[in-house]
């Protein structure tokens, strides 16, 4: 979800259904999607079977229990450009977040603004390198490193934020799989503590069949160079728990699912600049009823995952800065705890801009909420 005050190009009018959000970069961009080009025949990406997905192989379960308790390096990468939202990925921030003992790091990347507009939409030569260079800071950290891709406003039917140009509409899906194409190649030397992600947060033209079926051509792209890799699959409308019903796995063992959960948003959301309207501030954290309401899409989960046995990995979570400290630790610990008691790994959102755990200014941690999330 990204949930921070650098994004507010997407508002969300309430009432906001349970884990349905999605926000952007303040303004939007107005540039004219280019004229007709050669549209590559999505066709020579069949999807792969999705009728008899097996469940998770030891070494899927084994990568979502390493994944463990991680943090989201959000606003960095999956920004229009890196730095566009205020922050930039630092050493600083490397050595701080696994030093702390994050067993894993989740590094959203916006892809679709790095790359060609036109067939073999080649993705950036510097950026890539860019996005590899900390990818292999953090695994030489000995952490879990899940890769994905993030922001494709078009794949949604979103908006452009700032700083972006459309492509043509016909390409957008084939684009998507292309880019994976060429992010699974890259990195296909990588060791088994790189993840891949599909996509954050599939919503808009994407929900229901539609991902499933653009999931399951990226996937068996993927698998021409990294056939074992594990790789994180989550539903749609924004990941919501309640769409894992939806959620069609591939064949496929090395798979973990996903789902992002800032229940009850009232509280973890108020005071948020790109909420329509801005909620209340002063709401506190956890009474019996918000506890409630966050551990329910966490059943949800719980219950999908013991049919499918598949195990899922709580990608976001989190209570933006304009709620009480207290009531933040509060929310944070007991969040950890419910997750942690369903046998779920999880990353917080995220690490040092609205939500976050760090304080890049004086460089230290807002130790209260360190504590609450790893801690006993």
């Amino acid at each position: 979800m990204h949930l921070s005050r650098w994004r507010s190009a997407r508002r969300i009018a309430l009432p906001v259904v349970a884990l349905v959000v999605a926000t952007g970069c303040a303004g939007g961009s107005t540039t004219a999607a280019p004229g007709p080009q050669n549209v590559p025949d999505i066709g020579a990406y069949p999807p792969l079977a999705n009728d008899a997905p097996p469940g998770a192989s030891v070494s899927a379960r084994a990568t979502a229990a390493a994944i463990g308790r991680g943090v989201n390096f959000g606003n960095m990468f999956e920004a229009p450009t890196e730095g566009a939202w205020g922050l930039t990925v630092t050493d600083d921030f490397i050595d701080k977040a696994t030093g702390a003992g994050f067993a894993s790091v989740r590094l959203p990347v916006r892809w679709s603004n790095h790359a060609g507009a036109q067939a073999p939409f080649t993705i950036d030569a510097a950026f890539m390198a860019r996005v590899a260079s900390v990818v292999d800071k953090l695994l030489a950290k000995n952490v879990v490193v899940v890769l994905n891709m993030h922001h494709y406003r078009q794949l949604d039917g979103d908006p452009l934020d700032a700083g972006e140009s459309a492509v043509a509409g016909g390409v957008v899906d084939v684009r998507f799989v292309m880019l994976w194409d060429q992010i699974a190649t890259y990195f296909q030397g990588r060791g088994p503590r790189l993840v891949f992600e599909l996509y954050n947060e599939p919503h808009g033209r994407m929900n229901g069949e539609p991902w499933n079926v653009l999931a399951a051509r990226a996937l068996r792209v993927v698998r021409r160079t990294n056939p074992d890799r594990i790789v994180v699959i989550g539903p749609t409308r924004w990941n919501s728990a309640s769409d894992l019903r939806l959620l069609k796995m591939p064949n496929d063992a090395n798979l973990i699912a996903t789902v992002h959960n800032y229940n009850p948003f009232r509280f973890t959301h108020q005071g948020a600049e790109w909420v329509t309207p801005v909620l209340p501030t002063g709401v506190t954290c956890c009474s019996a009823a918000q506890a409630a309401e966050m551990t329910a899409p966490l059943d949800v989960a719980k219950s999908w995952s013991a049919a499918t046995r598949y195990p899922v990995f709580v990608g976001e979570f989190g209570a933006y800065s304009k709620a009480d400290s207290a009531s933040r630790v509060d929310f944070d610990r007991t969040m950890r705890q419910a997750m942690e008691s369903r046998g779920m790994s999880w990353a917080y959102w995220e690490f040092a801009s609205g939500f976050g755990v760090y304080d890049p200014t004086t460089r230290t941690f807002h130790q209260g909420l360190l504590d609450s999330l790893l801690g006993q």
